[in-house]
């Protein structure tokens, strides 16, 4: 079931950046989210921030093979966008079960839905011990914009 199926969602505006954020989810300073499905097994995808600042996604690839394990920041693969193309880091520790269909056939999702269907990998195991709560990461997004609202040549 979607966050916006059970109305899960904090709403957030900070400036021109307006977005609502999944209450049950785990999140990353580097601006990923993890959502639990079953006990130990994680679907990560990108925050709508990391979305709007990578502009509309093009392509990305996991060059990590299914059922590898992986370590907490690890590069296991990228993601382009219109504005910039990063590297996507593993954000748990285990065995990565496989990239989304979904946003394989259709890149769009991972901007038009990006707590729903547009997730980008699974993984079972541990997440980052350094995911914080959607209250925890909201507060260091808040901080984001304004630094990047006082310095705007660098964002």
């Amino acid at each position: 079931m979607s966050p916006t199926d059970t109305g899960e969602l904090i709403r957030f505006k900070r400036n021109r950046f307006v977005a609502r954020f999944p209450r049950l989810y785990r999140y990353s300073l580097a601006h990923f989210w993890l959502a639990e499905e079953e006990p130990g097994e994680w679907r990560v995808g990108l925050t709508h921030f990391a979305t709007r600042m990578l502009g509309e996604i093009v392509e990305f690839d996991v060059e990590s093979p299914v059922g590898s394990t992986l370590e907490t920041g690890t590069v296991i693969g990228w993601i382009e966008g219109m504005k910039a193309v990063t590297d996507l880091f593993c954000v748990a520790s285990g065995e990565l079960l496989g990239l989304n269909p979904v946003a394989l056939e259709d890149i769009e999702k991972v901007c038009k839905d990006p707590y729903g269907e547009g997730w980008l990998y699974a993984v079972r195991g541990e997440p980052d011990p350094d995911t914080v709560s959607v209250e925890a990461y909201l507060e260091k997004l808040g901080e984001t914009i304004d630094a990047m609202e006082e310095q705007p040549w660098r964002s």
